[in-house]
């Protein structure tokens, strides 16, 4: 405990903004609040300005300041409350987070079954239109709900989504068209015998286009009220909704990395690292742009998140160096002992030297951001927490995008991952509880812990939520699902229907789906949503926007970036900067 003295301290600093609600504006001199001894709501009560005290000269040259001066407070004013807004909140549980991150996972299935059980009523429709509003609709929608007017009643959405897809499962399969006349036990004996298309892994695409729009939402609407402040970035200690956006996104990256897809075979190890350096560019020019643009405009940041100077853009720079010198030394599939040496070594040095009082008050004790170690403090040291995410992700990939052809090794697939994240909660519990409690702002053992237990339960989702997707599909002949599986083995009675479906379905469904578009163009998709925000940020008063402005402007905006990407998808458009 001695290492945390002074932390209640640094909470102290705007905790009654935070959790009142936004700064009051600037009051002129002798107007405002008083020290209260006795009575009175809180450390401060509202008092009547006393008459004695305030002079009307003072009044009036406070009335007459320059106008460029009044803007300037009153810029900066705005600026104080939405910092406050964002910061010094604890969190919530792991569970809630788990809840809201696995409900996506649901709405993709039903989303899935709605469009087999409208293809054999015949009711489809092609049109990319329709195809985007309910890829809006049963993707997109339900995240900006989650984040926002029903994050306290998640369970009642799992409900509906649960009802609901049980419902269309039931219909497709009374309306199945191969093996009326079969049990149910002979029907599912035949679907564990079939093939199914391995090279293509669709639940790894749908876990980064989910991670991808739950940030994006989240990056927005966490300026506005009715985003709960529970989901909000930790300040110090605890975990909330928007602490695993990048530690997701890094789990999602290292498992499609080129290291686990062998997309560096050829060459020296040395060709192979100044590949990987090459590669880094975009993203050394993303993050030098976005610093120059918050510093220059003046937009409101979160200090004890990265830094001064820091930004998630140079945390990928350091990962994606680091990582590639340890995948040249280590195997890959030795990553997951990589990952667990470093967290612990690093867990160890934060308890047994001063590097996690460095990391809190910087290198005097005080909170001195003066030297490039101290301003970005945070930023670089918890580095080596994403590190060993990213070696996690890699070992996860590696096991996953093994060659793969019946659905039964897929079964055995998807158990063993939620088997491992069950064990991975349980360590995460007894960490919390005998060594530290997760903090995003260290990457701390059991931040990295918590990372990669809900990247594989949301991934051990998606893969069941595709393996369900199939059997309907099996039962339906000629249903496709844009982002799934395809069978490369149907009933022999119609396996020469199932062969050409497959080709027709290559050539036409992709062009038709969101989940597509945004897998696709997912950094461009990640930039225009940062833009967007900041966009609106200087458009609307966030601040005081009531309920149901703020979700038409997160619906209207997400909607637009959606748009945006699947136009460009529609085009076949791919955009790289490498």
């Amino acid at each position: 405990m001695g290492s945390l003295r002074g932390v209640g301290n640094e909470h102290s600093r705007g905790r009654g903004r935070a959790r009142g609600g936004p700064a009051q504006k600037r009051r002129p001199p002798g107007v405002g609040r008083k020290r209260c001894s006795g009575g009175g709501s809180g450390w401060f009560a509202r008092v009547p300005p006393l008459r004695p005290r305030l002079s009307y000269g003072t009044l009036y040259l406070w009335a007459q300041r320059p106008p460029g001066t009044r803007e300037e407070e009153e810029k900066m004013s705005q600026k104080q409350m939405k910092e406050a807004f964002v910061s010094n909140h604890n969190g919530t549980s792991v569970l809630e987070i788990t809840e809201g991150l696995c409900l996506p996972a649901l709405c993709i299935l039903c989303r899935g079954l709605l469009i087999i059980l409208s293809q054999h009523l015949g009711c489809s429709s092609h049109t990319w239109r329709t195809r985007f509003l309910i890829d809006f609709a049963f993707l997109i929608v339900p995240v900006v709900t989650t984040l926002t007017i029903f994050a306290s009643f998640v369970l009642l959405e799992y409900l509906i989504v649960i009802i609901f897809g049980a419902g269309l499962l039931y219909e497709t399969y009374c309306r199945r068209t191969c093996y009326a006349g079969m049990p149910v036990g002979k029907i599912l004996e035949k679907f564990l015998k079939i093939s199914i298309e391995s090279e293509y892994i669709p639940a790894i695409s749908c876990f980064r286009v989910i991670n991808c729009a739950f940030t994006a939402v989240a990056i927005l609407a966490v300026d506005f009220p009715l985003f709960p402040r529970r989901f909000a970035k930790t300040e110090l200690y605890g975990t909330g909704a928007m602490d695993f956006g990048v530690g997701g996104f890094i789990f999602g990256t290292a498992m499609v990395c080129p290291e686990v897809r062998r997309k560096y075979t050829k060459g020296s190890r040395l060709c192979y690292l100044t590949k990987s350096l090459y590669s880094v560019w975009p993203l050394v020019f993303l993050g030098v742009g976005r610093l120059v643009i918050i510093k220059s405009i003046g937009y409101q940041e979160h200090l004890t998140e990265y830094g001064v100077h820091w930004n998630f853009f140079f945390t990928l720079i350091v990962v994606k160096l680091v990582t590639s010198l340890l995948l040249i030394i280590f195997p890959l599939n030795k990553s997951w002992i990589v990952a667990i040496s470093i967290t612990v070594f690093y867990q160890l040095a934060l308890d047994f030297t001063p590097l996690k009082r460095l990391i809190l008050y910087g290198s005097d004790g005080s909170g001195t951001r003066v030297g490039l170690l101290n301003a970005n403090r945070e930023g670089i040291i918890s580095a080596l927490g994403y590190v060993a995410i990213h070696m996690a992700g890699v070992q996860t990939g590696s096991y996953v995008l093994k060659k793969r052809s019946h659905i039964k090794d897929w079964i055995k697939v998807a158990c063993c991952i939620l088997l491992t994240a069950t064990g991975f909660f349980l360590s995460l519990y007894i960490v919390q509880v005998n060594v530290e409690v997760a903090s995003r702002r260290m990457a701390n053992l059991a931040f990295c812990i918590w990372i990669v237990a809900s990247c594989l339960i949301l991934l051990s989702s998606l893969l069941l939520g595709d393996i369900i997707l199939n059997f309907a599909q099996f039962l339906i002949k000629g249903a496709t699902v844009p982002c799934s599986w395809k069978l490369i083995q149907s009933p022999a009675a119609n396996r020469k229907h199932s062969e050409s479906l497959v080709s027709e379905a290559e050539r036409e469904e992709p062009t038709l789906c969101l989940i597509t578009a945004m897998n696709r163009n997912q950094l461009i998709f990640f930039l225009l949503s940062n833009v967007t925000t900041g966009l609106v940020n200087l458009l609307v008063d966030t601040l005081h926007s009531s309920t149901l402005w703020a979700l038409f402007v997160l619906n209207l905006y997400m909607f637009t970036n959606c748009l945006v990407i699947y136009v460009l998808h529609l085009q076949d458009k791919t955009v790289k900067f490498w």
